[in-house]
């Protein structure tokens, strides 16, 4: 009778334990969200290069999920983000309908090469990016 209400008594630790870990989890994951959809609506993109590192760093995701994950992430929101933009005049149809077709054809290709490369492949090309943005932003 002993062993079964010590081992009830670990088996209520645990669970709570976990339910501590889940809502932390939970709370980065609404975090990661906000900093993203910030990140977007101020910028009008960008939000991947927050997801993605909080994905992998924060919540511990593989590489290939955290990408995949942040694109879908990332559509809603910069649908919504477009919307905005496009209520304050600020979006030229003339110069977002070709670009939209250009982000399609690029989305489906990047998508199908995704599914093809290494996490080591990945983490060297979007870190590549990552740093090439940095530098013309800041230089040029």
């Amino acid at each position: 009778m002993k062993n079964t209400r010590k081992s009830a008594v670990a088996g209520r630790g645990a669970e709570i334990a976990n339910e501590k870990h889940d809502k932390r989890k939970v709370l980065f994951e609404v975090l990661t969200g906000i900093a993203a959809g910030l990140i977007n609506g101020l910028f009008g993109g960008g939000g991947g290069m927050v997801v993605v590192p909080m994905l992998v760093f924060l919540l511990k995701k593989e590489t290939r999920i955290a990408h995949a994950t942040a694109i879908m992430i990332i559509l809603p929101m910069s649908v919504i983000s477009g919307l905005f933009y496009a209520a304050f005049g600020s979006f030229e149809l003339k110069i977002g309908i070709p670009v939209s077709v250009g982000v399609v054809a690029g989305g489906l290709f990047g998508a199908l090469l995704l599914g093809k490369l290494s996490s080591k492949w990945i983490v060297a090309v979007f870190s590549l990016v990552m740093a090439a943005a940095g530098v013309k932003m800041l230089f040029f």
